[in-house]
C-alpha cells in the first residue's frame, strides 16, 4: 500500500471508482494522518453491484457444492499465504496490534471460508414419509438470490468473511459493504477472490458512508436479505426499513456483557482471562465483559490483582511487539469513550486506573486511551447500562446469586455472558437463567464454528454460525409427492 492509495469498488470482478467520483477520506488511527481515501459509492454504484450480482446468479445457484468448497477452500489458502500483508492493512485501518491481527483476525477470515466451504458438503434437507397418506414430503434449500451484507469496524475482515462466506456457499450472489471506516482488507480481498477463480458478480464489495451506500443496498428493492453487524439504533433503523420490504434479516447488535466471578473460580485462570475479555482489541469487541460483578468474599483481593495487571498493559504503536493495547479506531471514537469516563465520574464511579489519553512518542496525533477500571455502587448508573465500546470496565461486588443474576439481566442488551464458578449445579442454573444468546463458563471467546451465534432484546435478531447461517442465506421449500 502506497500513501493516499485509493481503495476501489469491486464489481464483476473489476475495480472502478465511484461514478460520481465522491471519496471519503480514510485515517490511520495509530498517527490520525489521512492516508488514503475511499468510494462514497451512491445509489448508482449499488445499482451496478446488484446488476453484476443478479447476471451471477443463475450459474453461481446451479454450481456444484463441489467447486463451490473448492474455490472458498482456496480463497482460505491465499488468505493464509498472505498473513503478514493482510496483518499490516489491518492493523494500519483499525489501529489493533498487528500481532492480534495476525494471531486472531486473519486466521479467522481464513477459517470462515474453510468451515463454510466444508459445511456446505454436509448441509442436508430433510424428508419424510406419510405413512398410510402413500405420501412423501422432502424439503429443498435453495439459495435466495443477492443478499446484502454489512458489517463493522471493529473486526473488519474477520465479520466480513462471516457473512460473505455462508452467502456463497449456499449459492447466493452478494452485495456487500464493509464500513467505511477499515475499508482495507475487504478491499485487498477481491485480489484474492480473482486469484481464487470466484466467477464475476458472485461477489460484489460497494465502499461508502451508512446512511448513503448502506442505505441503497437495505432499500434496493430486489436485494432479498440483509445480514447486519453492527450498532443497536442502525439495525433498528435497517428493520424499518427492511421489514415492510419483506426481506430476511438478520442482526448482529450491541452488548453490555456481564462477567460474573464467583469465590470458588479457579482464580488465576480467571484473572488472566477477564484481562483479556475486557480489553481485547481496546475493548472493541462486542462480547467483551464490560461489566464485572465479583461475590463479596473475593472482591478486594480481586481489585487489588485485576488492577495491578491492567496497568502493566503497554498502550503503543500496533507495529511494537511488546503494544498490549493499540489505537482505537477513530478520533470520534474516542471522544465519544473520553465522554462515557467522564460521565461516570459525575456519577460518584472512583476511576481505579486510566481514564487518560496517551501520548505515543513520534505519534503524538494517534488516538490512545488508558485501559480503565471503574468502580461502581450501583448496576443502574450509564456506564454500567449503555454500551462504551472501549477499553472501559466498571467492576462491582455482588452477595448471592439472586442478586447478581438480576443485575446481569437488568439491561436492554443479551448478547453473551460469562460466568465463573466450579459449582455444576450453579452452572446449570445460572445458564439457563441469563438472558443472553452465548454464556461461557471458565473461559471466554472459546468459539465452535458450528454453533449459533447472536443475542436476545437489543442485541439482535437471529443467529450466524454454522448450519444455522446456511439456513439463513437458503429458502426452504417443501415438496409432497403422493404416489
Amino acid at each position: 500500500m502506497t500513501k493516499m492509495e485509493k481503495v476501489k469498488n469491486y464489481i464483476n470482478g473489476k475495480f472502478h471508482n465511484p461514478l460520481q467520483d465522491n471519496w471519503i477520506e480514510n485515517y490511520c488511527p495509530a498517527n490520525g494522518d489521512v492516508y488514503g481515501l475511499i468510494p462514497n459509492s451512491s445509489k448508482d454504484d449499488v445499482e451496478n453491484a446488484y446488476i453484476a450480482a443478479k447476471s451471477a446468479f443463475p450459474t453461481w445457484s446451479q454450481t456444484t457444492l463441489e467447486e463451490r468448497s473448492r474455490i472458498l477452500i482456496k480463497i482460505s489458502e491465499l488468505l493464509e499465504a498472505n498473513l503478514q500483508r493482510f496483518a499490516e492493512a489491518e492493523s494500519k485501518d483499525n489501529g489493533k496490534p498487528i500481532s492480534l491481527a495476525k494471531s486472531v483476525d486473519i486466521p479467522r477470515a481464513a477459517s470462515n471460508f474453510r468451515f463454510f466451504g466444508n459445511a456446505i458438503t454436509q448441509f442436508s434437507s430433510e424428508s419424510y414419509e406419510s405413512v398410510g397418506k402413500n405420501a412423501v414430503n422432502y424439503t429443498l434449500r435453495q439459495p435466495i438470490g443477492v443478499v446484502g451484507c454489512i458489517s463493522p469496524w471493529n473486526l473488519p475482515l474477520y465479520l466480513f468473511t462471516w457473512k460473505i462466506a455462508p452467502a456463497i456457499a449456499a449459492g447466493n450472489c452478494i452485495v456487500a459493504k464493509p464500513s467505511e471506516v477499515t475499508p482495507m482488507t475487504a478491499f485487498l480481498l477481491g485480489e484474492i477472490c480473482n486469484e481464487a477463480g470466484l466467477p464475476k458478480g458472485v461477489l460484489n464489495i460497494v465502499h461508502g458512508l451508512g446512511t448513503s451506500t448502506g442505505q441503497a443496498i437495505v432499500e434496493h428493492p430486489d436485494i432479498k436479505a440483509i445480514s447486519f453487524t453492527g450498532g443497536t439504533a442502525t439495525g433498528a433503523h435497517i428493520a424499518k426499513v427492511a421489514a415492510p420490504m419483506f426481506k430476511k434479516l438478520s442482526l448482529e447488535l450491541g452488548g453490555k456483557n456481564p462477567n460474573i466471578i464467583f469465590a470458588d473460580c479457579d482464580y488465576d485462570d480467571m484473572l488472566n482471562t477477564t484481562v483479556r475479555s475486557s480489553f481485547a482489541n481496546q475493548g472493541q469487541i462486542c462480547l467483551c465483559g464490560s461489566r464485572i460483578f465479583v461475590e463479596a468474599s473475593i472482591y478486594d483481593k480481586f481489585k487489588t490483582d485485576f488492577v495491578k495487571k491492567v496497568k502493566q498493559l503497554k498502550v503503543g504503536h500496533p507495529s511494537n511487539n511488546d503494544t498490549n493495547i493499540g489505537a482505537l479506531v477513530s478520533k470520534p471514537h474516542l471522544e465519544k469513550v473520553m465522554s462515557y469516563i467522564n460521565i461516570a465520574k459525575k456519577e460518584n464511579g472512583k476511576i481505579l486506573c486510566g481514564g487518560n489519553k496517551v501520548t505515543v512518542k513520534g505519534f503524538e496525533n494517534g488516538y490512545y486511551l488508558e485501559p480503565t477500571v471503574i468502580e461502581v455502587q450501583t448496576d443502574e448508573c450509564r456506564i454500567n447500562q449503555e454500551e462504551v465500546f472501549g477499553p472501559v470496565v466498571t467492576i462491582m461486588t455482588f452477595n448471592t446469586e439472586e442478586d447478581v443474576l438480576k443485575m446481569a439481566n437488568k439491561v436492554k442488551y443479551g448478547l453473551s455472558a460469562t460466568l465463573w464458578t466450579n459449582s455444576l449445579k450453579r452452572t446449570m442454573r445460572m445458564s439457563n437463567q441469563l438472558q443472553a444468546g452465548i454464556v461461557w463458563v471458565n473461559t471466554w471467546m472459546m468459539r465452535d464454528l458450528r454453533t449459533p451465534f447472536g443475542g436476545v432484546k437489543a442485541s439482535g435478531v437471529g443467529r450466524e454460525g454454522g448450519f444455522e447461517a446456511l439456513r439463513f442465506f437458503t429458502e426452504a421449500k417443501n415438496v409432497c409427492i403422493k404416489y
